[in-house]
């Protein structure tokens, strides 16, 4: 991958609807990921998760890339990619194996997941991960590694995330034109909860929402889990907009606005607090308070929120009736981009009616600087991910596997459909 070193790296790149960032990272023997190159810049031609424009995509991706690269010192060959839109899809299934030999060995590990996600999928769809719920053997439920075990036959409960053939291939084809490999796609928001969750909140229930410019990736997770995955199509640009028409300026400069002089919750901004708001067709710039700003803003956030915690209370019904753990002890972490807007927590607590946090980027070191910030957490992710994977296929080489821990185990299940 590199003509700098032969370190393994691992190379995260994630395409947004607002910018493209790529982070070149090397795996720590602590568990920590190392990051030593970043690149990013504003995407043009991505529309919730989805290509509308391929040449401006490419040039996009390749002015990330040139950066990460020359940061790094290295050339960058392939690339773990986040994928996300409203075309992403799950579902929980169950496959059951014989136990061959009275004790549970990884082989019959794999058949049982095997067994599991051979059910149909629609043709225009294809599997982005199968990923390990838990296992029972005979009569003992809630098995979190069988490994070694006893038992006559072991079931499986196993989550699939699928996404639409179209939809993935034109991204992976904007990747391809770079003349970059891809190495696996990942779903954005399995990605930021590799980032930003720690093992405690899997456990406990804990919802990850990843707000960026087009979409709202979720992603729940109890009893070490992950239980449902859903994308939501409107995020942080529908709040640009409503600042553009709301006060007659350009849609650049509301996003700037936005950004720099935002708040969720009226209540917190200065009532002398003032804004220059530029105007269109060469008129002069007006002063507005920012508490008008503030009262433009603040319903568009609760709207958006609303959804999460309407499909939130769908998701959690859906767990009841199958006799799964759905309390969400741990809260709400909210990560992306759009999430870093002041007074966005509070107004979340309000709409969650629980504990909600800002998600940024755990377990790394090198340029945490420019990555621990909530808009780095699903490239951070990659890089995570990238390393478990590698981790998992290095242990093949060894004659006995151990599976130690599940989370960090789980890359191997997560079959490269692709």
């Amino acid at each position: 991958m590199t003509k700098a070193t032969d370190k393994k790296l691992i190379v995260g790149l994630d395409i947004g609807t607002s910018k493209v960032c790529a982070l070149v990272g090397e795996a720590l023997p602590d568990g920590l990921v190392n990051v030593i190159g970043v690149g990013s810049s504003p995407s043009k031609g991505m529309d919730k998760g989805g290509v509308n424009d391929l040449e401006s995509v490419v040039k996009s991706v390749q002015r990330a890339v040139d950066q990460a690269e020359l940061m790094a010192d290295c050339q960058i060959t392939s690339v773990y990619l986040s994928l996300s839109g409203k075309h992403i899809r799950c579902q929980t299934e169950k496959g059951m194996v014989p136990i061959s030999d009275k004790e549970v060995t990884q082989d019959d590990v794999d058949n049982v997941i095997h067994t599991a996600k051979s059910v149909k999928i629609s043709d225009e769809h294809r599997t982005l991960h199968v990923i390990p719920q838990e296992f029972a053997i005979d009569y003992q439920e809630g098995i979190k590694n069988p490994v070694g075990l006893s038992g006559v036959r072991m079931e499986a409960s196993v989550h699939m995330i699928t996404c639409h053939n179209d939809m993935a291939r034109n991204i992976v084809k904007a990747v391809e034109r770079c003349g970059l490999k891809v190495d696996q796609l990942i779903f954005s928001g399995l990605a930021a909860s590799y980032a930003v969750l720690t093992a405690d909140e899997r456990e406990l229930g804990v919802c990850v929402v990843d707000i960026g410019g087009g979409t709202m990736d979720m992603a729940v997770w109890t009893g070490g889990a992950l239980r449902h995955a859903e994308v939501i199509p409107y995020a942080g640009n529908v709040v640009t907009s409503d600042i553009a028409y709301a006060f007659g300026t350009p849609p650049g400069d509301a996003e700037e606005i936005k950004v720099k002089y935002g708040c969720a919750l009226s209540e917190l901004v200065s009532k002398d607090a003032k804004v220059d708001v530029p105007s269109v067709g060469g008129r002069p710039s007006r002063s507005l308070q920012s508490q008008t700003l503030a009262e433009v803003i603040e319903p568009r956030y609760s709207e958006l929120l609303g959804l999460v915690n309407q499909k939130l209370v769908e998701i959690q019904e859906q767990l009841r009736n199958t006799g799964v753990k759905h309390q969400l002890a741990a809260g709400i972490v909210l990560t992306g981009g759009a999430s870093q807007m002041e007074g966005l927590i509070e107004c979340a607590e309000r709409v969650f009616r629980n504990q909600v946090r800002l998600g940024r980027p755990l377990a790394l070191s090198g340029l945490t600087d420019y990555v621990q910030a909530p808009h780095y957490a699903t490239a951070v992710g990659l890089l995570h991910y990238g390393k478990d994977s590698q981790t998992f296929e290095d242990s093949e080489l060894e004659p006995k596997r151990s599976v130690a821990g599940l989370f960090t185990k789980i890359s191997g299940w997560l079959r490269k459909e692709f």
